[in-house]
């Protein structure tokens, strides 16, 4: 039986294996209180997205290695969220740092933290799979994420907790908001209904990035009064 050893270990950080089919990580020895609010969990293995990994290198909590057992340099990580790889651009993951550097807590919109979530809502659905399909089931999950899903295009992007020392991935609760962001300019009344329809009540919020300052806004419904 082969075993890797990653140096990383002995300086008590986390340690994480690139995963470029997926566009995202493998966490392999996760140290510290920040995997309560970090990464999802599937067939009982933790992944992180490219926001993710690059947030936590940038700490020094995480040393990330590719698939020669390699550790990843952080200016190639900085390359790979600036290529778009795995649905990011380097305008979300100032979003995601900024927030991430405040005390919330944030994931990918859409992305149900762990399986329990999953399986709960599709517990209606008959023809669930059998736990020897789940490992299977999990990464066509998450590998069909990045067909479909593109981080700059107008709509959801972020769903965005507020700091919470009790939060659990298995039983989340609702976001306090969910994020876009908007590039170029503001966006359409019709597309703020648009995105809101997919809301499901949540607030919605818009984020603008410029020149690596992030300022964050919403729109609300204003009834001006008749004239006479």
């Amino acid at each position: 039986m082969h075993m890797v050893i990653y140096p990383s270990y002995s300086l008590g950080g986390s340690v994480a294996h690139w995963r470029e089919e997926l566009g995202m990580a493998e966490v392999v020895s996760n140290k510290g209180r920040m995997w309560i609010t970090t990464g999802i969990v599937r067939g009982g293995k933790l992944y992180i997205f490219l926001e993710d990994a690059l947030f936590l290198a940038e700490i020094g909590a995480l040393q990330l290695f590719d698939v020669d057992e390699k550790c990843i340099p952080l200016e190639d990580i900085y390359k790979k969220v600036a290529g778009g790889v795995g649905g990011s651009s380097w305008e979300s993951f100032e979003v995601y740092r900024h927030l991430k550097s405040l005390g919330y807590i944030i994931k990918r919109h859409g992305v149900c933290w762990s399986m329990k979530q999953v399986k709960s809502a599709s517990a209606s659905v008959e023809g669930e799979s059998e736990n020897g399909c789940e490992e299977t089931a999990s990464i066509t999950e998450i590998t069909k994420l990045f067909s479909s899903m593109q981080i700059t295009e107008a709509g959801p992007v972020f769903d965005v907790y507020p700091p919470n020392s009790k939060f659990r991935k298995s039983s989340p609760g609702e976001p306090m908001f969910i994020l876009c962001i908007s590039s170029g300019g503001p966006p359409t009344k019709k597309q703020i209904e648009d995105i809101e329809g997919q809301c499901e009540g949540i607030p919605l919020k818009f984020c603008y990035v410029e020149h690596g300052r992030v300022s964050i806004f919403s729109f609300n419904d204003v009834e001006l009064p008749v004239l006479p």
